[in-house]
């Protein structure tokens, strides 16, 4: 992997509660300016759509308990606006509360609304292996394109442990804590096929062949 492959794999973030319309756009010129992808709320990505990137946004950010027609309403309206991929929040509620049908339900209806990839936010820091196993398997049924670990706002972010779980099932997005060149490649060696990550620009700087 070049230099140029490396930042093709990054998803320069920036999803705070008080990120400004300056620092989404900010995010987005650096990812093209770095040959990154970005992902941004879903408030500024009609103005962002008009940047040369892979622009992704968040669906049901950051706990996932929206209403499942709320989710997908959300996801429709982002990719009209011109996202190119979305991270949908999956219910963690549902998997707890041994509802797999409203879980999977929820996640087909998103994919099968919009004609982009959508990857499912598992946060893999706060359930137990046995039910990311699950949650996996029901994206994969869903027809999901990716796994995600993690949104970044719980209580832990990617370990290699987990996106070699999650990489079993399908390609991997590893995301939280993610903020230093030679963790992002253990992400990858692990099995990870994107990153995010808010240190993007830190992180192509880092490469080192």
């Amino acid at each position: 992997m070049d230099r140029a492959e490396f930042a093709a794999a990054i998803d320069h973030t920036v999803l705070g509660p008080e990120t400004t319309r300056a620092e989404a756009l900010g995010v987005v010129r650096e990812a093209s300016e770095y040959g990154m992808n970005a992902c941004i709320p879903p408030c500024y990505v009609e103005e962002a759509s008009e940047y040369d990137v892979t622009l992704a946004t968040v669906i049901g950010f950051p706990h996932g308990q929206n209403r499942p027609e709320t989710k997908r309403k959300e996801g429709v309206e982002a990719w009209k606006a011109g996202a190119d991929e979305l991270d949908v929040v999956c219910n963690r509620g549902r998997l707890l509360g041994d509802e797999p049908e409203r879980f999977h339900a929820e996640i087909a209806e998103i994919v099968a609304a919009v004609p982009v990839p959508v990857k499912v936010i598992i946060e893999t820091a706060e359930l137990p292996a046995e039910r990311i196993r699950q949650a996996a398997e029901l994206a994969v049924e869903a027809d999901a394109a990716m796994l995600k670990t993690s949104t970044g706002f719980g209580e832990g972010g990617a370990t290699v442990e987990d996106v070699e779980l999650l990489a079993e099932y399908l390609p991997v997005k590893a995301s939280g804590g993610i903020g230093d060149y030679a963790t992002a490649r253990a992400m990858l060696d692990a099995g990870a096929e994107r990153i995010g990550a808010s240190s993007g620009v830190a992180l192509v700087e880092g490469f080192e062949p």
